[in-house]
Order: C-alpha cells, then sequence, then structure tokens
C-alpha cells in the first residue's frame, strides 16, 4: 500500500511542485519506506515553502534524526517547541534525538514530564524504556515497555521491545494475546510485523521451533516488502569499491588525510559480536565507547554526489580528482562531527558502525592512523541472528535468508580485498576465537590498538556505560556461548541461506 501511495504522490507532486501537503505526505511515505535521503530532501522544501507549517517541520526534524544528524533535528523541534512548548510528540522526538547524544541526563525529565502529563502516550513510554535500557536499569525499561502493553495502540512494538532484551520471558497469557493481535483484521501494520518477530522469539524461547520459524520468516517476509534490498546492485557496488581501491591507488596517496590517531572503528555484520569487541575496548581507561555513528556513510554519501535514488554515483571514483588538502579535511570532519558523541577525555573512542566494512579503503585514506577491527562470527550463527532481529531502520539486507547469505558472502569478499592491498591494516578478531581464550585475544587486540594490558578489559560485564545495541544486555554478562549455535534447532529450514553463503561458509574461519 504505501509503495502505491509513494507513486501516486509522487505523480502528485510533479504535477503540483509547490502544494506542501502533498510534498509532506510523500515525504512521510519517504519515511516509512526508508528513503531517508528523498524524505529530507523533501521534507527540506516543505518547510522552506511553509516555514510555519509545523507538521511539514515536525516530519523533518523526524527526518533528519532517522538520519542520525541529531543537532540539526534538535534545532528543528526547538524552533516548534517555542510556540507550543508541552507538544508530547515533539518533545519525545527530543528526547530520542538526546539519548542518541548520550544526553540521557537531560532526556530522562523530557520523557518523566510528557509521561505525567500524558500517562496514555504510547511514544513516550517507549522511548523511556529504550532510554533505560541503554543505561543497563533493565528493570525499569521493562515497566515501561509493560505500560505501552496496557495502552489501546503500538503494543506490538513493545512487545518486541521486549523480546529484545533477549533475557526477557512472557507469560502464556502474553502469548495469546500477540497470536490474537496477528488474527485481528485491523491490526496495524507496524503492530504486525513487531508482533511476529516477537512471536519468534518467544517460540523459539520455548522450544518451539517449527512455530518459531514461522513467525520469522512471515516477519521477514512482510518487513522486507516494506524495505526493499536490490542484492545486485549490492553486489555491483562492492565490486566497483574493489575494482577502485587498488595498490596502486593508495601507493600514491600514502600519509594523507587527518593524521588523528583517535578513531577505533569496528566493522563486521550486525550480531557479529562487535557489541563484545566494543564493550571491551570501552573498558580500557584510554577508550571510549559511543554507537554506531554513521559519519563515515554520511561522508560518502556527500562523495557520490547523488541528489535521487536514481543518479549514478560518483563514489568511489570521485576520489581520485581529490587533493591531499581535501582529503585531510574529509578526515577533519568526521573527527569534528563526532565530537557531539564524546563525553570525556579519553584520548580514543569507538566507532561501531558495521556496515563502514565497505568503506575500509575511504577510512585509511581520510583518516591512516584510526584502528579498524573486524568482528567476524560464524556465518551460520551471525546470519541466523541477524535474520531473527528486527532492525530500528535501514539493514534491508537482513530480511531474507537469501539476502543476509548473500551479503555475507560479499561482506568476506570485500574484507578479503582489504586484507591484500592493505595487508595488516585490519585487525580482524573470531567470535568463537574470543570465546576460547579471551586473555589472549584482549591482549592481542589492545596490541594492535598499540594500548597497554588493562585487567578490566576481561571484566568487560561491569564496565558501566550506555550500550544501544540490540546486544545491551549480553554484554552486561560474562563471556558465555548461550549465542553459540543458536541455528542448528533451525538447521532443516536453513538451505536457503547455505546455498547463498557458498564458499563463505566452507572456509569458515580462514575468510
Amino acid at each position: 500500500m504505501l509503495g502505491k501511495a509513494e507513486g501516486v504522490l509522487r505523480d502528485y507532486v510533479y504535477d503540483y511542485p509547490d502544494d506542501v501537503n502533498g510534498i509532506r505526505l510523500l515525504g512521510e511515505v519517504g519515511l516509512a519506506l526508508g528513503a531517508l535521503r528523498d524524505a529530507e530532501t523533501l521534507l527540506a522544501r516543505a518547510v522552506a515553502l511553509a516555514p510555519d507549517y509545523a507538521a511539514a517541520r515536525f516530519a523533518y526534524a523526524n527526518a533528519l534524526y532517522r538520519r542520525h544528524r541529531y543537532t540539526e533535528s534538535l534545532a528543528e523541534l526547538d524552533q516548534l517547541l517555542t510556540g507550543d512548548p508541552g507538544n508530547p510528540a515533539w518533545l519525545t522526538l527530543k528526547a530520542a534525538n538526546l539519548v542518541d547524544l548520550n544526553e540521557h541526563t537531560r532526556a530522562l525529565p523530557v520523557l518523566e514530564t510528557v509521561i505525567k502529563q500524558h500517562p496514555h502516550y504510547r511514544q513516550a513510554w517507549l522511548s523511556y524504556g529504550h532510554a533505560q535500557r541503554a543505561l543497563g536499569t533493565t528493570e525499569d525499561a521493562i515497566k515501561a515497555y509493560e505500560r505501552c502493553l496496557e495502552l489501546d495502540t503500538g503494543v506490538g512494538e513493545a512487545y518486541w521491545s521486549l523480546a529484545n532484551l533477549k533475557t526477557y520471558r512472557f507469560s502464556e497469557q502474553q502469548l495469546a494475546a500477540m497470536e490474537a493481535l496477528l488474527k485481528r483484521k485491523d491490526c496495524d501494520f507496524r503492530d504486525y510485523y513487531h508482533a511476529l518477530f516477537a512471536l519468534g522469539k518467544a517460540r523459539e524461547d520455548a522450544g518451539d521451533y517449527q512455530k518459531a520459524m514461522a513467525a520469522y520468516l512471515k516477519g521477514n517476509q512482510v518487513r522486507g516488502r516494506q524495505v526493499p534490498w536490490d542484492m545486485a546492485g549490492f553486489e555491483r557496488d562492492s565490486q566497483e569499491i574493489m575494482n577502485f581501491f587498488d595498490e596502486a591507488f593508495f601507493a600514491t596517496r600514502s600519509h594523507w588525510g587527518d593524521p588523528d590517531p583517535s578513531p577505533i572503528f569496528v566493522v563486521g555484520l550486525p550480531r557479529s559480536g562487535s557489541t563484545l569487541v566494543e564493550q571491551i575496548l570501552a573498558s580500557h581507561s584510554q577508550v571510549e565507547g559511543t554507537a554506531e555513528l554513521a559519519d563515515i556513510i554520511a561522508i560518502a554519501r556527500d562523495l557520490s554526489g547523488k541528489c535521487r535514488r536514481t543518479d549514478v554515483s560518483r563514489y568511489p571514483r570521485g576520489l581520485k580528482d581529490l587533493d591531499r588538502e581535501t582529503v585531510a579535511a574529509l578526515g577533519e570532519r568526521y573527527i569534528a562531527g563526532t565530537r557531539v558523541q564524546r563525553l570525556t577525555d579519553a584520548p580514543f573512542f569507538v566507532d561501531k558502525m558495521p556496515n563502514n566494512f565497505s568503506h575500509v579503503g575511504l577510512i585509511h585514506l581520510i583518516l591512516p592512523n584510526a584502528k579498524i577491527i573486524d568482528a567476524r562470527r560464524h556465518p551460520l550463527d551471525c546470519c541466523f541472528s541477524a535474520f531473527k532481529q528486527l532492525f530500528a531502520a535501514g539493514q534491508g539486507f537482513s530480511y531474507g535468508l537469501q539476502r543476509i547469505g548473500h551479503y555475507y558472502r560479499w561482506y568476506c569478499e570485500t574484507m578479503a580485498h582489504w586484507d591484500r592491498v592493505l595487508p595488516g591494516r585490519v585487525h580482524r578478531i573470531h567470535h568463537e576465537q574470543l570465546l576460547d581464550d579471551l586473555e589472549g585475544e584482549v591482549r592481542r587486540l589492545l596490541d594492535y590498538c598499540d594500548l597497554p594490558f588493562e585487567q578490566q578489559c576481561l571484566q568487560f560485564h561491569e564496565t558501566e556505560r550506555r550500550v544501544r545495541t540490540a546486544s545491551s544486555e549480553q554484554v552486561r554478562q560474562p563471556i558465555n556461548r548461550a549465542g553459540q549455535g543458536r541455528w542448528e534447532p533451525f538447521s532443516q529450514w536453513l538451505d536457503p541461506l547455505r546455498d547463498a553463503l557458498g564458499p563463505a561458509l566452507d572456509t569458515y574461519p580462514f575468510n
């Protein structure tokens, strides 16, 4: 339905390019479909045409938030709030921005005010739960999510938020309520796919693997239609990156970029153990953990020169035309842009955006002294875990067994390319080896980062810090094998994944 609506609205806006209602609606549909860049462009135009149109400005603030441009989103929201300081939707989005800026002490009072004044406002309760989860106050997060279940709308997302804690166990009454929700003809679309992923997790925890797999498959099918993925396009883009970044390119640009050594990039796939690696590093006295930062992806997107999805990208080929000063400025832009995420004076920080594996060449060019760590996990464990995960935004490659297997295979091929053209540049950690020899792997990791060994890195689960990924509860526990082999009870349904993985499965852990 959203796809049909987009087509109708796009034709309408083409015929009536100054109709701000049409532009806003098309932008909001773009947000729902995950076309964030297009949505931002449309909504910025709506605001430019009608600066006092509050609905358009709020949608624009939401687009900026979804694109990780938090300070810009806050500026739009503050402008809105001068006219209506008690608006619950605006305040809740403001708090969400503050959470993603690690400003939890500012965000929680805002949410508490909204909840007090609007006790039935579901999104405030959800955001409050998310903030408490990031802080590690899990019981308070559970109370907030369970409060959402008592409200009339949006219960699907609340069910999934509970399931996504990974440690929560649903009651039989809750399971029955989820099943009943999914059978309702008036079930909201967002409720529907959130509840499917939650039900899959609940059935898996109960050992009913057939029903769990049925829920996971349906959830991925539904969500995958909303978040499409171009496998051929990703393969083409990956090959172009590998063709462009060769030994000759780097040989003529040695020691370009910003020499700042502070960033430590952790790349790989979601659900690969990267949050564990980040937590270990963030337990060191000289390292600050931040989040999955979108700054490198934003730089690559700007270098592409694309204004519309259909435009031809100039990334990475446009890099060959940049001089030393421009390349250094890109590195400086990254350092300046990520400073807002820094809360301590630690000399190093972790950027855990997994998708940055495609941009190792760009990182090496603009930040030659940054560290790059590839967190890798057994392909069946990693891919099936991602298949079961409902992501907050993007990650369209995960919604299908063939999609995720194909993505993992090309990730391995891309990383093998970086190993060939930049030998020794990337430090690889296999999750299973970390489980087998924690101290040995941690010592090798710290040696690569030029950091002295510190005992607290082995007690990473005792480190108090904000964690905003799906592994937040898991990294607050001692090292364990609870997540290993979780695909095995589902083996009979995973042939499409095996076929898509191909040699990436056969050669692990040597790839």
